[in-house]
C-alpha cells in the first residue's frame, strides 16, 4: 500500500469512529433499548437469537442478508439505506408484492453434505438471478433441517436475487423459539394458501448432492468439490452470518480435533455472536479449534467485508463459510475468495488446499 492509501484508510478509519460515536450519542438520547454495540457479533445473528424476529412478521433492514429471518418463517428483506431512513421518518414504506417459487426438497443428505452445499447447489442450477424480486418457499423433506441450517439457506436467498426465502414454521421451529424464550402464543405463523399459485417450482433430491465449492468471483459458479481439489488456499475462514453458529464451529472442531492446520495456511475463527462463542468456549470448542492452529476473531462480520483481520494480499486465495466471493469482497481485488461449507473449509485448512472432507469423516 503506498502512503498515500495508508493516508486515505486511516482517514476513513476516524470517519467511521466518528460514525460510531454519533449512533451511541443517539441511542442514548433516544433510550433505545435494543442497541448490540462492539462485541455482541453480527446484526442477523443477533436479530434471531435474541428473539426480534417472529413468524409472520414483516421485518425490512438495510443489509441485503436481512433475508435470513425467514429461516423462523418471517418475511424479511433487505432495504437500502435511504429507504430505512425514510421508513424511521415515516412508518411507512412501498412494496411490490413479490412472485413465489416454490422449492421441494426431498430425500436425506448424506454424510460430509451441509445445508451450504444445499444452497449452494441451487444457487449453481438456478443462477444468481434466477430468483429476482421473488418469494422463495421451502418445502419437503425438511425435519432434517435445523434452524442453524434453515438460517444459512436463507440467508443466501438474496444470492440467486430472492427478496425472501422463507421455511414455514413447523416443531423444529417452535422448539427453537421456546428455546430463546419465545412462546407460541406471542406470534402467528402464516403459511401457504392449498391453491398457492407459483411462477415456478424445483425439486431437489438431497442425496444426489455432494460438497461443493462456489469459485470466483460469482457465487452462481458452482463447482464439484472434484473439479477443484487440490487447490491451494492461503486462508481459511469459519463465521459470518452464514455459518458463525455453534452448530457450524462443532462440525469444524470435530475434523480438527487432535490435529494440526497445515504450516502455510492461516484459520480465522469467527462466531456469529458473543453468545455463540460463549457456548463454544463452554463446550472445549474454541479450544480445539485454537489448538488445531485457528486464530479467534471477536464476533462480528469481520474479514467477510474487508473489514478487519483477514484482508487477503493480491494473489492470495481464501476458503470461507461467508456467503459472497466477489471481486475485492475481502479487500483486494486481485485475491480469490472461494466459498464452501464448515467441513469442508475445516478438512481444508489440514492441508493447506481444497479438500473433500468426507475423507476426514470416514
Amino acid at each position: 500500500m503506498t502512503m498515500s492509501g495508508l493516508h486515505t484508510s486511516k482517514k476513513r478509519l476516524l470517519r467511521n469512529a466518528g460514525v460510531f460515536l454519533s449512533i451511541r450519542d443517539f441511542v442514548k438520547k433516544y433510550q433505545i433499548e435494543n442497541f448490540f454495540d462492539i462485541g455482541f457479533g453480527v446484526c442477523h445473528q443477533l436479530v434471531v437469537e435474541k428473539g426480534l424476529a417472529l413468524p409472520g412478521k414483516l421485518i425490512l433492514g438495510s443489509d441485503s442478508h436481512t433475508c435470513s429471518y425467514g429461516a423462523i418463517g418471517a418475511f424479511s428483506s433487505g432495504i437500502d439505506r435511504t429507504e430505512a431512513a425514510s421508513i424511521l421518518l415515516t412508518g411507512e414504506t412501498w412494496l411490490k408484492v413479490p412472485h413465489s417459487i416454490k422449492i421441494t426438497l426431498s430425500g436425506k443428505l448424506k454424510s460430509g453434505v451441509y445445508a451450504k452445499d444445499v444452497v449452494l447447489h441451487i444457487i449453481g442450477d438456478i443462477s444468481a438471478s434466477g430468483a429476482d424480486y421473488c418469494s422463495i418457499e421451502h418445502h419437503g423433506e425438511l425435519a432434517q433441517f435445523s434452524v442453524d441450517d434453515r438460517f444459512v439457506i436463507a440467508n443466501m436467498g438474496v444470492e440467486m436475487g430472492a427478496k425472501n426465502s422463507v421455511f414455514f414454521v413447523d416443531n423444529i421451529t417452535k422448539k427453537y423459539l421456546n428455546s430463546i424464550g419465545v412462546p407460541s402464543s406471542s406470534y402467528e405463523a402464516i403459511y401457504p394458501d392449498e391453491n398457492a399459485l407459483y411462477i415456478k417450482k424445483l425439486d431437489y433430491d438431497l442425496s444426489k448432492i455432494g460438497p461443493l465449492v462456489a469459485c470466483p468471483h460469482t457465487v452462481d459458479n458452482v463447482k464439484p468439490i472434484s473439479d477443484v481439489a487440490g487447490l491451494d488456499i492461503q486462508q481459511f475462514l469459519i463465521g459470518s452470518c452464514t455459518n458463525g453458529r455453534f452448530s457450524d464451529l462443532k462440525i469444524a472442531a470435530d475434523i480438527l480435533k487432535g490435529k494440526k492446520i497445515n504450516k502455510n495456511a492461516r484459520l480465522l475463527v469467527l462466531p456469529a455472536s458473543k453468545d455463540v462463542l460463549e457456548k463454544a468456549l463452554k463446550a472445549g470448542i474454541i479450544e480445539t479449534l485454537v489448538k488445531a492452529g485457528g486464530t479467534l476473531l471477536p464476533p462480528g462480520c469481520g474479514p467477510c467485508l474487508g473489514a478487519h483481520q483477514g484482508v487477503l494480499a493480491p494473489g492470495e486465495r481464501c476458503l470461507s463459510t461467508s456467503n459472497r466471493n466477489f471481486k475485492g469482497r475481502m479487500g483486494c481485488n486481485e485475491a480469490e475468495i472461494y466459498l464452501a461449507s464448515p467441513a469442508t473449509v475445516a478438512a481444508s485448512s489440514l492441508y493447506g488446499k481444497i479438500t473433500d472432507p468426507r475423507q476426514e469423516m470416514r
